[in-house]
């Protein structure tokens, strides 16, 4: 899954894609790199908070790019929103799944919406809201109580109409997470095998590795490398990169030493 932000603020490749063209020349060229997944953002997550914006800019960022994209003969796209609205606005344009970062915890319509299309839906584990997810995250065990909220969001899901079988979960690496705590999730990702469901990872270019490797955000290459390495070997179904085609190299190797 290639990362394809329309933002001016995201941590790592905020305002890159200026104009709805270039997001869409952008996304092409992650395809063309090896992406199987563009997956397409337009409100920034990043950590120390970031300006929540309305539905509206939300919707105006986002529906020409995934509709150039779908006109340009485009793979499968993914829309990235916590909002109901969003994400049937980026359906009707052509998205062909939802992914959430919340675990449909912000908007409770979100589950009905991608029900009622029959999308998958990506459900991520979060903690808080976007400006305090970061502010001292405290876990007694912090794969064992990944696994029960992504449990309780798969069952929320499940009551807003959405079946089981359409969901992907994500530990949330460096979401309400210190850089200590994404590290263990990434060494004990084999436990999410117990939700029975596919799984999406996404390392890249995160805190954890600059802290790790006392690197900025653009010298996390080799970092992202080696987590992506570690989310393959323990069992991740996707992942979720900035850097396509180095990226699709290094899970080419992973798979093949693993004889898949």
């Amino acid at each position: 899954m290639g990362v394809l932000n329309v933002t001016p603020d995201s941590f790592s490749d905020g305002g890159l894609d200026r104009s709805p063209d270039e997001a869409v020349a952008r996304g092409l060229a992650l395809f063309e790199a090896g992406a199987d997944i563009v997956d397409v953002g337009g409100e920034s997550t990043r950590p120390g908070g970031a300006a929540r914006v309305s539905a509206e800019e939300e919707q105006r960022r986002v529906v020409p790019v995934i509709r150039g994209l779908r006109e340009r003969g485009g793979g499968l796209i993914s829309i990235d929103t916590t909002k109901a609205e969003v994400a049937r606005a980026a359906l009707d344009a052509g998205a062909d799944l939802v992914n959430d970062v919340s675990g449909l915890g912000f908007d409770s319509g979100l589950a009905a919406v991608a029900a009622s299309r029959g999308v998958p839906v990506v459900i991520m584990h979060l903690r808080g809201d976007f400006e305090g997810m970061h502010h001292d995250p405290r876990y007694d065990d912090v794969m064992a109580e990944v696994v029960s909220e992504l449990e309780q969001a798969l069952s929320r899901g499940v009551a807003g109409g959405l079946h089981r079988e359409h969901t992907i979960v994500d530990p949330g690496i460096g979401f309400a997470k210190t850089a200590a705590h994404s590290l263990e999730a990434l060494r004990r990702l084999p436990e999410l095998a117990a939700l029975d469901r596919p799984v999406l990872a996404g390392p890249s270019r995160k805190s954890f590795i600059g802290k790790v490797l006392d690197l900025p955000v653009g010298e996390r290459l080799f970092g992202t490398a080696a987590a992506v390495a570690a989310c393959v070997f323990g069992g991740a179904h996707l992942v979720r990169v900035h850097d396509v085609r180095e990226m699709v190299q290094v899970v080419r190797l992973c798979d093949a030493i693993m004889g898949a």
